[in-house]
């Protein structure tokens, strides 16, 4: 009991600092990735906090998977470079004991992956999708940035303002320029305003300004003074959720549906949490160093496992969305290798003595007599 609350307080710990350091390493990306879109005027500047926890959220059950496993790799890792292995070999216990408290310590986490991959992660694709839609279908006048050109939604008209005002969509120093059949017109005004008829049509009052209409290349230039001009805004339907991707969408409703891209979404869903028991378990008998030599390689290890084994899962998951293998013979041969992988690599460890295990080869290397033999 004593060992297992001291080991629990330590993968604690560990778990700790390698989620806040991965955690903030793609919250610091996500928060570079959105500003960059902010400021290219594809996502609005208002919706960049929420846009950040959503991506942040999408991406919280692959940094609890690696969490989990660099966590309990670290703590084992640093049992065998103090040598507080050889105390607990030689105490008569066996790596097998430690499964228990390791599994302890992840299922939790495995728990939470799993609550994430089915129904948080999902709603926060959703809200993120619907946050980007929304503001693609906003007037033209309400996606243009102060500073900054913009083109409507038809992609015949430029929009440049100097100001907003208020949340009416009331600008100020307004230029716009439109090509048509009868060739480019050009409206600059001091002020235009956003109005919606008892049709349920939509124009853009401009009030004090100048018009220019004329093709280019000619001389023949037709200037106009108003006091009001309206123009229609090119704006596109307001029914948000039409089009929800399948990664997106809810677990319930997945689970209803068929065809190959339900199919691989399911499985990408059934492998993180899966994922997030396996590699863990894995971690224990590949921590083992030599205490003279240096731990770093079993973390680089560790890390080529982890993207190659996510890596592998993409690679099923794709060839099921395009029909070109089964999901009933796809979601488990992948999670079966490597807990087959983890049972022999616990029997390798387990059979300290074995002629060919590395520690009775180094010794036989030392001595120069070759591979030794088991020792009885």
């Amino acid at each position: 009991m004593i060992f297992q609350r001291a080991l629990q307080r330590e993968l604690a710990s560990a778990a700790g600092a390698t989620f806040t350091v991965l955690f903030s390493l793609i919250v610091t990306w996500t928060l570079i990735s959105i500003l960059g879109k902010a400021a290219g005027g594809k996502v609005a500047s208002s919706d960049v906090i929420a846009l950040i926890a959503f991506a942040a959220l999408n991406y919280l059950p692959t940094v609890l998977i690696l969490t989990s496993f660099i966590s309990v790799l670290m703590v084992v890792t640093r049992s065998y470079r103090d040598s507080e292995m050889v105390v607990w070999f030689a105490s008569g216990l066996s790596l097998a004991r430690w499964i228990r408290p390791v599994l302890t310590f992840i299922l939790p986490i495995v728990l939470l992956t799993g609550v994430l991959s089915f129904y948080a992660t999902p709603w926060a694709k959703q809200k993120s999708g619907e946050y980007a839609e929304r503001f693609q279908k906003r007037e033209d006048l309400q996606q243009v940035s102060p500073g900054q050109f913009r083109e409507s939604a038809s992609a015949n008209r430029i929009f440049f303002v100097e100001g907003v005002s208020g949340q009416s969509a009331v600008v100020h120093n307004v230029f716009v320029n439109t090509v048509d059949d009868k060739g480019t017109a050009t409206v600059v005004a001091k002020e235009g305003v956003i109005t919606t008829t008892p049709e349920g049509d939509r124009y853009l009052v401009l009030k004090n300004g100048r018009r220019y209409q004329g093709m280019p290349g000619s001389a023949d230039v037709q200037t106009m003074e108003f006091e009001r001009y309206s123009m229609r805004v090119a704006s596109k339907a307001q029914e948000l959720g039409g089009t929800l991707g399948v990664d997106a969408m809810p677990s319930p409703e997945l689970f209803r549906g068929t065809g190959p891209i339900i199919h691989g979404e399911i499985l990408w869903r059934i492998a993180l949490p899966i994922t997030c028991l396996l590699l863990p378990l894995l971690a224990i008998p590949l921590g083992f160093v030599n205490p003279r030599a240096g731990s770093s390689s079993n973390l680089i290890v560790a890390l080529l496992i982890f993207f190659s084994y996510n890596n592998l899962v993409k690679v099923f998951e794709g060839s099921v969305r395009q029909g070109r293998m089964n999901f009933a013979l796809s979601w488990w041969p992948l999670h079966l290798a490597l807990a087959t992988v983890i049972v022999l690599m616990f029997a390798w460890r387990l059979n300290v003595n074995h002629r060919y295990h590395p520690r009775v080869l180094w010794a036989a290397f030392k001595r120069g007599k070759g591979p030794a033999k088991e020792v009885k």
